[in-house]
């Protein structure tokens, strides 16, 4: 799957997303275009990206920023390695 994902850094929320078949990863990469386009003419500040991934689940574990705030991965402790 190919996921479109439109994310508001300054407010950590995800303002739009979608979902593509890997078959129609050139339908992908054109709204991903179009989304960016749109967004600099409006001149809004917005993350645009395509991810990868086998399912959605699996893209929210590879790619936690855009569906936690800092305090949910802080208390969860992946990623944390503390040197002695």
């Amino acid at each position: 799957m190919i996921f479109l994902i439109e994310y508001d850094r300054t407010q950590g929320r995800i303002v739009k997303s979608r979902q593509f078949e890997d078959l129609q990863r050139g339908e992908a990469e054109d709204a991903r275009l179009q989304t960016e386009l749109e967004l600099n003419r409006g001149k809004i500040d917005h993350e645009v990206v395509l991810l990868e991934a086998a399912s959605e689940a699996a893209m929210r574990k590879t790619h936690r920023r855009y569906f936690e705030d800092l305090r949910g991965i802080l208390d969860s402790g992946v990623g944390l390695h503390v040197q002695k």
